[in-house]
C-alpha cells in the first residue's frame, strides 16, 4: 500500500510509512502547538523535509490538510482567549485557503 500522507511505501498493511506515522505521532502529541513550534518538532523526529512538507499538505479525509488543522487549533486558541466560543474546524480553513484572498476590502472574496 502507499502512505496516505507522502505516497511513498508503506508496506502490506500499513497505512502509513514509518516517517508519517512518526509525524502523525508528534502531531497528535502536541495538538494546539503553534506552527513554528510544529515545525521544530517535526524537525526533530528526524524525518527529510521533503516529506514534512508532504505530509503538512496531505488531506487524508477530505476534511482539511494538517496545515489547515494547525491552523484552526491556532486560530480557535485566540478566539478563545479573545472571549468567543465559535469553533473552527480544518474544513473552514481548507475552504477559506481555497476561496482565496480579500482583493478588495471593501468586498468580499468570489465563491
Amino acid at each position: 500500500m502507499t502512505c496516505r500522507y507522502c505516497g511513498e511505501s508503506a508496506g502490506w498493511w500499513r497505512r502509513n510509512c514509518a516517517s508519517c506515522r512518526r509525524l502523525l505521532a508528534a502531531f497528535e502529541e502536541n495538538r494546539g502547538a503553534d506552527f513554528q513550534s510544529m515545525m521544530q518538532i517535526f524537525r526533530a523526529t528526524g524525518v527529510a523535509m521533503e516529506t514534512i512538507e508532504k505530509f503538512l499538505e496531505a488531506d487524508p479525509r477530505g476534511d482539511g490538510s494538517v496545515r489547515d488543522q494547525i491552523a484552526a487549533d491556532m486560530t480557535n486558541d485566540l478566539m478563545r482567549a479573545l472571549g468567543n466560543d465559535t469553533r473552527q474546524t480544518a474544513a473552514d480553513v481548507k475552504r477559506i485557503r481555497e476561496r482565496g484572498n480579500w482583493v478588495n476590502l471593501d468586498r468580499r472574496p468570489t465563491e
